[in-house]
């Protein structure tokens, strides 16, 4: 049978890159390729194609997935029945709650877990004591699924301690699998507060890694963790450069203190990956490129770099916050595609408050969905001589390694963020960002494109039992270091990298116009037959939606001046969108919107570039959206900050 299929390509002659340009031409209308053409925030270019003469694939420079220097990943063929690992993050303030949702998600698919630790409660678990972590843990057999902290938020050679103690405990302390993920530079970016200072938390570190490597070997010490770049808007090279700088100064620390080679085994490396599963998963290829430049340069042999994802939280949105759902799962593709060992989803309604059972159960079905439905983890390194995503990779790469070298020249990842120069570029890429989110160059669904006026919000759980803020015990660092530690030295302190959310400016609108005494709304002045208009009251409709500003229409579509007067009082507006096609708005815009005015319109708006006397303001694609609905919140007399 096999015989007999016919080639259908066969009679299609072979195309050249000539005539797709030709095409592209004829299509764009003369436009150059520029038009078509993405510029990241890096400022890297991203074609609309990539041949051969880009990436060489076809001779495998980067090597085989399993072979050193890994810049394919670690191993040669994935993990049959975990190709990588489901991690779980907790963050109930209380450690009897954490336990019941820790011991739930495990029976339901959930790999690892991670517990977030916050002294206060507010973001995380409280865990002060021996006691709350065994409490936390009750029932975990770390053995089978590994157990991580994330303790960014300080403290962490204390928790690293406590957890360790609780580790001993156990049937077999030998064979537990702790990510205890100690981060004193992450800590510093995140927090802006290293108390004692970085050489006391360095010396701390060191002797409590050693100590836990001795009794639990197959422990991860150190995790170099960058998202919090990416979470303060950084761009993709920023993100990867501070995760180098990071790790480099980090093993500059450690030198005469640990075995650096040993360290290298011993880190895992945290990166941030969003809805743009293209650029996602070229920042984990060039993440392993990076590594493989530092090991050659510190003449370190070639170890696969351990890294894990966690989908970005500042993508989420908390209205229509279903759409994450959408959001996260493109993220968790970027994850396995790339080749994250361990990857985190974020809930969908983290956005909105502490995520309850849906948010937890949606989270971990999308991994496992990836994993053994759409069998993402079936095939090592699936994106491996892509033309663009290797190419990309690579422009990534050269342009983190640019900014670390920056950062290197400034004294390294401690010295420039304690001078502040990092963050003031991280500023920079974050307030371009937003200049562009605010003109919808960066659209958010659901926010500021195809907002829902009327949704049924996302559950949360109910607020959790929280505990003063704690003091946590040195019991631990005690147990496990009797000799105590170098003094403490002046604190060392740094501007903190503070998370944004990317729809926060628009979702603030919305809030202001739910909490109006009255719903706002904006009359929408048509002119012509329902075919003319259409598009641009649908884009007008839109637009004061991102707001929280309902669109109100006459019912009939009006046929002169007067009847787009008579329908404005009658809508009870106070404020009118002209919206119609640029040929009658040559005739008629001026007369609608005296008319508007007449009527007690305190703002006209028209859908266009059309000038008028009577005619207030403009909107169009490209132009200030927040600006605009800002100028309506105002003449609406929404209350401001």
């Amino acid at each position: 049978m096999a015989d007999d299929l016919l080639s259908l390509s066969s009679t299609f002659p072979d195309p050249t890159e000539a005539d797709w340009l030709a095409s592209v031409e004829k299509a764009l209308k003369g436009r150059s390729l520029d038009a078509i053409t993405r510029t990241t925030a890096d400022g890297l270019k991203i074609r609309p194609l990539y041949r051969e003469s880009d990436f060489p694939a076809a001779d495998d420079p980067l090597g085989t997935p399993g072979a050193a220097p890994f810049l394919r990943g670690a191993t040669a063929a994935p993990n049959a029945w975990l190709p990588w690992d489901i991690r779980q993050a907790f963050t109930n303030a209380s450690p009897a709650i954490t336990n019941s949702e820790i011991l739930r998600d495990l029976e339901r698919g959930v790999s690892s877990i991670e517990l977030v630790v916050d002294a206060s409660g507010r973001d995380g678990v409280q865990l002060g004591s021996l006691d709350d972590v065994t409490v936390a843990l009750h029932g975990v057999d770390a053995s089978i699924a590994p157990v991580a902290i994330d303790s960014v938020g300080g403290m962490g050679a204390r928790i690293a301690a406590l957890v360790g103690q609780w580790a001993l405990e156990q049937e077999d302390p030998a064979g537990q699998k702790i990510d205890f993920n100690m981060d004193p530079l992450g800590t510093l970016a995140h927090t802006g507060r290293i108390p004692g200072g970085l050489n006391a938390a360095f010396a701390k570190a060191a002797e409590i890694a050693k100590a836990l490597d001795h009794r639990f070997p197959h422990a991860n010490l150190l995790r170099i963790d960058a998202r919090m770049v990416h979470e303060a808007g950084g761009s993709e090279a920023q993100e990867l450069a501070a995760l180098i700088a990071s790790a480099v100064d980090t093993l500059r620390h450690l030198e005469h203190r640990l075995d650096t080679a040993h360290v290298v085994q011993k880190t895992v490396f945290a990166l941030a990956v969003d809805a743009n599963y293209g650029i996602g998963v070229a920042k984990l290829r060039a993440a392993r490129r990076l590594w493989a430049r530092v090991q050659d340069a510190l003449k370190l042999e070639a170890r696969p770099m351990r890294l894990q994802a966690v989908t970005s939280a500042r993508m989420l949105t908390r209205y229509d916050s279903w759409t994450n759902m959408l959001r996260n799962t493109a993220a968790a593709f970027a994850g396995a595609v790339g080749g994250a060992d361990i990857l985190t989803v974020r809930a969908f309604n983290e956005a909105l408050g502490r995520p309850e059972e849906l948010g937890r159960r949606i989270a971990r079905n999308t991994q496992i969905i990836a994993m053994e439905e759409s069998q993402l983890g079936r095939v090592a390194d699936p994106t491996g001589g892509a033309w663009f995503t290797e190419t990309f990779a690579g422009d990534l790469a050269e342009a983190a390694w640019k900014e670390f070298q920056q950062i290197e020249s400034e004294g390294g990842y401690a010295a420039s963020l304690m001078a502040g120069a990092f963050q003031a570029r991280i500023a920079a890429v974050r307030e371009a960002r937003a200049k562009d989110i605010a003109k919808r160059k960066v659209p958010i669904t659901g926010v500021s494109e195809f907002p829902l006026l009327e949704e049924v919000t996302a559950p949360v759980s109910d607020p959790p039992p929280v505990r003063a803020r704690l003091e946590i015990s040195d019991a631990g660092l005690a147990h496990f270091v009797p000799g105590g530690f170098p003094p403490a030295e002046d604190d060392a302190t740094a501007e903190r990298l503070v998370a944004i959310q990317l729809a926060a400016p628009f979702e603030t609108l919305r809030d202001k116009a739910a909490a109006a005494q009255k719903p706002p709304a904006i009359f929408l002045a048509t002119l012509g037959p329902l075919a003319e208009f259409t598009a641009r009251a649908d884009f007008a409709r839109n637009l004061f939606a991102a707001g929280g500003l309902a669109a109100k229409e006459a019912p009939v579509p009006p046929q002169s001046a007067p009847e787009i007067a008579a329908a404005f009082k009658a809508s009870g507006c106070h404020i009118a969108c002209i919206c119609g096609a640029d040929a009658r708005y040559a005739e008629e815009a001026e007369a609608a919107a005296k008319a508007l005015k007449a009527a007690g319109a305190q703002r006209v708006w028209i859908a266009g570039k059309q000038e008028g006397e009577a005619i207030d303001s403009h909107i169009f694609m490209g132009c200030d959206v927040l600006h605009a609905l800002t100028l309506a919140h105002a003449e609406l007399g929404i209350a401001g900050d």
